[in-house]
């Protein structure tokens, strides 16, 4: 161990002015030292399977939490796999795996699925790392963790620097993941970002218990670990960028028309789909409805297409011009919950005036506490409440309805109060 991860060691809660504000003292502030190596050198990449019977035993033999991070190729390929999934843990080291060479690791997930998984932002991992057979049981976010403990800078980056007190390099974050092999320097940079993470991980759990806020992250991150994979988005089309200035059904169409083709190239060819074609030409095109190639050449996206794919693009357009009255697509999609807060007013006074108040408390007990209000609780969830609160604005029934809303019992308890206050006070 080198002096530095030493100090790593010693030093849990090192500020560098980033952190949450201390009551018990002032912050401490030193220049940060640059983290620029491994401390058992850059390891091997894994890429046959007994290369990885061995990390598996030796990942299974070690002890305490392991730090888990994954990158993929987000901007090169299609979808969001992981192209690298980098593990720490006491006792085994780090290990960087290949799930292209080694595309199922459930015998690895298996070994460590009942040991507590650090990663940071893991809702953006556990997606792609449930692909390829890993699936935690127990996590700690240290980014959520952050959050939770007032920190107003939550990167993996900035966390690193302020509570331990190491810069990490971060140049590589949006390179081509899939690309192999990989260079070096990535590979350091990949084994570097799960290196401190366990560190972080302590040093937050003792923040986090000196705020009095331990038990909330943990239900937090058992509502993530518990949670079920997401149901597939319906109408993805209608996420194409720069929608809102689509206003005919028929030029709708040509936006589902286009993206749909779009994406079953971009499938095919494994590439991201704003490589085949931007959303910008795609909203062009429904915009202007070209009658033939010509004047979609002239379109703003098209001017360096060839030939044979100007034709692939104006038969989506003409299959959406073809398109009946009864098979255009509805102008916007189906509104499950409230209307639009800006309606409230015209629609239902009694409720905007129940949802300023209610805003307003909540947005004043998140300072309290020192974290984001949409931690706190989700901005949709008390649009609900106020929209249609319970019967009587009483403890219990405010309680329940929050619960229903798919609240953590810590919510329920810290924010219940504040909203029954508000929901009386539009009563009186």
């Amino acid at each position: 161990m080198t002096d530095a991860h030493e100090t790593a060691a010693d030093h849990p809660l090192r500020t560098t002015g980033g952190a949450p504000p201390d009551d018990a003292g002032s912050s401490v502030s030193q220049a940060p030292t640059p983290l620029l190596a491994p401390r058992e050198g850059v390891p091997p990449v894994i890429a046959d399977a007994d290369a990885l019977a061995e990390v598996t035993a030796a990942f299974a033999a070690g002890s305490g939490p392991v730090a888990v991070d994954a990158e993929r190729a987000s901007g090169y390929r299609y979808g969001q796999r992981a192209y690298l999934v980098q593990l720490r843990r006491e006792g085994a080291g780090t290990a960087l795996v290949d799930p292209v060479a080694c595309p199922d690791l459930s015998g690895l997930g298996t070994a460590i699925a009942d040991v507590e998984w650090v990663l940071h932002a893991a809702t953006q991992d556990l997606p792609c790392l449930r692909e390829i057979g890993m699936v935690p049981t127990r996590i700690f976010d240290t980014e959520l963790a952050g959050r939770l403990a007032g920190f107003p800078r939550v990167g993996l980056g900035a966390m690193v620097e302020n509570v331990l007190g190491f810069v990490l390099e971060k140049g590589h974050s949006a390179v081509d993941w899939s690309t192999r092999p990989l260079p070096e320097p990535w590979l350091r940079y990949a084994a570097l970002d799960v290196e401190l993470l366990v560190d972080l991980r302590d040093a937050l759990e003792k923040e986090l218990d000196r705020q009095g806020k331990l038990e909330w992250a943990r239900q937090e991150f058992h509502a993530i670990a518990s949670a079920p994979p997401p149901e597939p988005r319906k109408d993805p089309w209608r996420r194409t960028s720069g929608m809102h200035k689509v206003r005919r059904r028929r030029q709708l169409a040509v936006v589902r028309e286009l993206w749909q083709a779009r994406d079953r190239i971009a499938q095919r060819r494994d590439v991201s789909p704003g490589k085949v074609l931007g959303d910008a030409a795609i909203v062009e095109a429904a915009l202007a409805l070209p009658p033939n190639t010509h004047a979609l050449a002239a379109l703003n996206g098209f001017g360096r297409v060839n030939r044979r794919q100007l034709e692939q693009w104006q038969v989506s357009v003409d299959r959406a011009k073809a398109l009946s009255e009864s098979q255009l697509p509805q102008p916007g999609q189906p509104v499950t919950g409230p209307p639009p807060p800006r309606a409230w007013a015209d629609k239902d006074p009694a409720a905007a005036a129940r949802l300023t108040a209610a805003r307003a408390a909540v947005t004043a007990l998140a300072e309290r506490l020192n974290m984001p209000q949409e931690n706190l609780i989700t901005p949709d969830t008390v649009r609900r409440v106020c929209w249609e609160p319970p019967a009587t604005s009483d403890a219990e029934s405010v309680s329940a309805a929050l619960a229903g809303h798919g609240a953590r019992p810590w919510q329920v308890e810290q924010v219940t109060p504040v909203l029954v206050t508000a929901l009386r006070q539009d009563a009186s």
